[in-house]
């Protein structure tokens, strides 16, 4: 079981997308995580850690949030675990 965090900047308004990206990764992985917690941020941040590991940030994509992109990140941290 892993736990995934969740950091969010709240000053840009990117809390809809954590609770969504949340969302997913509990519909996809369920009971396989131990939880899914969103940090508040600032600075634009939006980023996903799977036990403190950075698995997505959006600063290494073109800045789009892709929760799809964001499941298959945690499922291949979750693989290789």
């Amino acid at each position: 079981m892993s736990e995934v965090n969740i950091e969010y900047c709240v000053p840009c308004g990117l809390l809809e997308h954590a609770v969504e990206t949340q969302e997913a990764l509990l519909e996809a992985f369920g009971n396989d995580l131990d939880g899914v917690r969103l940090q508040p941020g600032g600075g634009g941040v939006f980023e996903v850690s799977v036990d403190d590991e950075l698995v997505w940030d959006r600063d290494d994509g073109d800045g789009e949030i892709d929760s799809t992109a964001i499941t298959e990140a945690v499922r291949d941290r979750a693989d290789h675990a």
